[in-house]
């Protein structure tokens, strides 16, 4: 019976099945006998034989039934005889570790000396494998079941368990527990070896004595952790990175902190301090102070807000990268080694928010303050770095005699505008103070920068911003300027060809007049839409839905040598724009790609999601961080410079050849996305292609308009023009450009119209108060001198509220729409327009 528990003691013999050692002798002799046997019946008669034969005949068959079974059974093997390897069983025989192996059914084959003493198996009692050897134990049921299957799967397993005495009674005088460690491992067939059928190699360890190490050890290291974590001092371990591996009770009851929390989620230095004094505790772990102690006069941070006055001991152990640091409460009622002058001049120092250096007469820089650290990127105050290395070459000269001023006693009043060295472009001011030093004393003055790239950015993008609204203005103005004058060329063409068939010579050219009068109005709708003074009609979109019904449109426009793709994303947002003017904006994105690839190449458009994190980490400028929706529009063509790219959206700038472009195409564009409340982007690089991303706002339903989406219009569907064109009534024409009036009021007149004119808006009033009662209707341009359209719509109100009115006018409709009383109804006919329009929209006026 196997005793898991009893005294170890070596057991003879060992257990090994794994070789017989076979005798050639005994078949010898076995062949003799027979063939004496034979002689012997042959000298004898056939009756005295017969029974004889029949004897040994039956004896070598029932031997030869026996080998058979035995064979089967595994008790007789039959096969080649292999030669012995004495080495490796004396090495495997002679090992501390138990091993046992066994073939697949779980019959051992071999067993060592030291896994019948690890069982307490006496000399008789039979070896078992361990997964039966441990089976019986309810308490190891669940890791014995796990290595029994792992050996019947062939797979490799490693358990370890406590073996508990009976009873789990410990005393003085019982049963220590046992630990053991058992693995079982697969041993492929070898059939060199004659081995076909795969083995399981067990090995058993008893672990009790590595154990007990083990908790002991834990046990001085917890008491070491507890002592440490009720020190009367602060204690803490970062990396470089600025994560905190380990935060002792007293610091953490210091900062007020839940320390099962702060033990369950990882912290940065920055949430128990300023990002300066993260940055100067990380610098300092960087830099070469392995070995070596470093102090800091420091506020920390709480977790209600106030600061905690401390002194940091920092050591960076050697061969380390994590820095240990002792923490020393500097709070009132703690006891101060320092005097309270220097700890106050410390903190303050640390937590200015200007970056400090004090530099000597060579220009060297000999300490700094937290921000500085944070600044450029490491501590610098090691007596060796020299101020210059962290300004552009450019300014070195300037500095230089700044600090020569400086170390004269001179003041610089003025900072000095710098640029920052290090990785990307860093702007900054730099002030240089002399300070007096003692005899002995190198410090000769204090330098204070600070970083001013943010403020450069934006003093450029409110720049830029100005000269972009100082254009749109300036072609809003023109595009008014130019609606006018349109209007009378192509009103008084429409005379012209009244008076002229289509057979006469002149007709002709006066078509042409009238079609490039029209193209004109086409690149001042272009204009208008620059300066964002076109009227929007938003609506909700998909714009999975719309961006594929152009590209049939898109693929005739880029022609057969440029590959257009889509990548739209399956679950974009809906967005709110004018369809047409979005469908407009794609295709000039793609005529312009199309023209920057000349010999072919590939134009793709992607859409996606950005959500507010993702618009945070993209920090594009002017852009606020939300949810938009992307389009972009990416080329392979021959990109853009830096001077290109800072120009492409300014009107009539064009790269292409004269006479291939108006240079308005991208100047629309933007003006489109501005009205919208979207942003547009543009990532180039000579000759590695364009990409042109806009961002539109999701629309969410029932949320708040975008400020910068125009008023949303209550339009009434516009009326169906009438085939006669004739009229009655009288009409007061109110428009101060005298050519726009007298073709307007020629126009009317022809169509059996009264015209009263009027150049301005004062003037309108005295000829309405004049034909009092008269006046069907009133058609007024919107801007005028002294009075415009609008006010004149609501002086000529108080006297007929039921005057019907028809503003016309260069600019677009929600230009003043917006600053009206939604309840004022009025048309509107946009300029420039022929002699159709505008007899077509008083007539409907008349007729509403």
């Amino acid at each position: 019976m196997t005793d898991i528990n009893a005294p170890m003691r070596y057991a003879e013999p060992v257990a090994d099945q794994t070789e017989r050692d076979g005798s050639i002798s005994l078949v010898v002799l076995l062949a003799v006998a027979l063939a004496v046997a034979a002689v012997g019946l042959a000298m004898v008669s056939r009756e005295m034989a017969e029974p004889f034969v029949l004897a040994i005949l039956a004896g070598l068959a029932v031997v030869g039934v026996f080998c058979l079974f035995a064979g089967a059974v595994g008790i007789l093997y039959f096969g080649q005889r292999h030669a012995r390897n004495d080495l490796t069983k004396a090495f495997v025989d002679n090992l501390p570790q138990g091993a046992l192996i066994a073939d697949a059914t779980g019959r051992v084959l071999y067993a060592n000396r030291a896994y019948r003493d690890l069982l307490g198996l006496d000399g008789e009692a039979s070896v078992l494998a361990p997964d039966r050897a441990f089976g019986g134990n309810p308490h190891l049921a669940e890791p014995i079941f796990r290595l029994a299957r792992a050996a019947q799967q062939g797979r490799r397993l490693k358990e370890e368990f406590r073996l508990p005495p009976p009873g789990e009674v410990q005393d003085e005088g019982g049963i220590t527990p046992r630990w053991f460690r058992i693995s079982v491992q697969p041993m492929p067939p070898d059939p060199k070896a004659g081995r076909k059928g795969a083995l399981v190699v067990w090995q058993v360890d008893e672990i009790t004595q590595d154990r007990a190490r083990e908790e002991t050890s834990f046990a001085k290291v917890q008491a070491a952790i507890d002592y440490l974590d009720n020190a009367p001092a602060g204690f803490f371990i970062a990396d470089a990175d600025g994560h905190i591996d380990y935060l002792n009770a007293t610091l953490s009851q210091w900062l007020g902190l839940d320390l099962s929390e702060v033990s369950n989620r990882q912290i940065k230095l920055t949430q128990i301090m300023s990002e300066d004094s993260a940055a100067l505790i990380a610098g300092a772990s960087r830099g070469d102070t392995q070995g070596g102690t470093r102090h800091f006069d420091i506020d920390l941070l709480k977790a209600n807000g106030t600061s905690l006055p401390v002194r940091l001991l920092l050591r960076l152990p050697r061969g380390s990268e994590l820095a240990h640091v002792l923490i020393l409460n500097r709070g009132p009622g703690e006891v101060e080694e320092a005097g309270a002058g220097e700890l106050r001049f410390a903190r303050l120092f640390h937590s200015s928010p200007i970056a400090i250096a004090t530099v000597d007469t060579t220009g060297t820089v000999s300490a700094t303050n937290a921000a500085f650290v944070r600044m450029f990127g490491a501590e610098t105050g090691d007596g060796e770095t020299s101020l210059e290395s962290f300004l552009d070459p450019s300014n070195h000269a300037d500095l230089r005699k700044a600090l020569e001023s400086a170390i004269a006693g001179q003041v610089l009043t003025e900072p000095m505008d710098v640029t920052l060295a290090g990785p990307g472009e860093r702007s900054g001011q730099l002030f240089l103070s002399p300070i007096e030093h003692a005899e002995g004393e190198s410090d000769a003055a204090i330098a204070y920068v600070i970083d001013a790239t943010e403020q450069r950015a934006l003093e450029m993008q409110i720049a830029q911003s100005q000269k972009m609204q100082a254009v749109g203005q300036l072609a809003g103005g023109i595009a008014h300027d130019f609606n006018n004058m349109l209007t009378a060329i192509i009103g008084f063409s429409d005379f012209l060809l009244l008076n002229h068939r289509p057979t006469d010579p002149a007709f002709q050219d006066i078509m042409n007049i009238k079609q490039n009068a029209n193209r004109a109005a086409g690149l001042v709708r272009q204009l208008l839409a620059f300066s964002r003074q076109q009227t929007l009609r938003p609506q909700v979109l998909q714009l999975g839905d719309t961006i594929p019904d152009l590209s049939i449109l898109l693929g005739r426009l880029l022609g057969e040598n440029i590959k257009l793709t889509l990548d739209q994303a399956s679950d974009l947002w809906p967005v709110k724009v004018d369809v047409h003017q979005f469908e407009q904006v794609i295709i000039n994105l793609a005529v312009n790609a199309r023209d920057a690839m000349p010999d072919g190449g590939k134009l793709s458009i992607r859409t996606a999601n950005v959500s507010e994190p993702q618009s945070r980490e993209l920090s594009l400028s002017h852009m606020p961080p939300g949810e938009y929706v992307m389009i972009e529009v990416r080329d392979t063509g021959t990109g853009m410079s830096e001077e290109v790219k800072q120009k492409i959206f300014e009107p009539f700038f064009s790269t292409k050849e004269i006479g291939r472009g108006t240079g308005l195409g991208l100047s629309t564009v933007y003006g489109i996305i501005k009205q919208t409340g979207g942003y547009i982007f543009a990532d180039s690089e000579e000759g590695d292609g364009t990409a042109m991303r806009v961002y539109l706002p999701r629309h969410v339903k029932g949320a708040a308009e975008i400020d910068q989406e125009p008023a949303k219009l209550d339009h009434k569907p516009e009326p169906e023009k009438p085939k006669d064109l004739t009229g009655r009534g009288t009409v007061l024409l109110v428009e101060d450009e005298d050519a726009v009036r007298s073709f307007a009021a020629r126009a009317l007149g022809t169509r059996g119209y009264r015209v009263l004119e009027a150049s301005t808006g004062a003037e309108a009033l005295e000829v309405f108060e004049e034909h009092h009662g008269e006046v069907d209707l009133v058609v007024s341009d919107v801007v005028m001198p002294e009075m415009d359209g609008p006010t004149l719509m609501k002086e000529l109100r108080e006297q007929n509220r039921d005057l019907k009115i028809i503003f016309i006018s260069g600019y677009a409709e929600d230009a003043f729409r917006r600053n009206l009383d939604e309840k004022e109804d009025f048309m509107f006919l946009q300029k420039p327009f022929d002699l159709k329009e505008l007899a077509a929209t008083v007539k409907a006026a008349l007729q509403d």
